[in-house]
């Protein structure tokens, strides 16, 4: 038995899910910087440990605010 396929990357669409947020927030963060992604094709994909990055930014800036 194999073990299941884990992502390697997400869609934006993904990414809001996993968040909780919109697909317009979610494209806004990626179009100021603010969630790091990288262009396949016509596509952007977000790598699992940027979405980790993201969420441990807002904590960080929560923490020092």
């Amino acid at each position: 038995m194999t073990p299941p396929l884990t992502p390697r990357w997400y869609s934006p669409a993904e990414v809001a899910v996993l968040l909780g947020f919109g697909l317009s927030k979610v494209k806004m963060k990626i179009a100021t910087g603010e969630l790091r992604s990288i262009k396949d094709g016509k596509y952007r994909r977000i790598l699992p440990e940027w979405v980790d990055q993201y969420v441990q930014d807002q904590i960080d800036r929560q923490e020092a605010a």
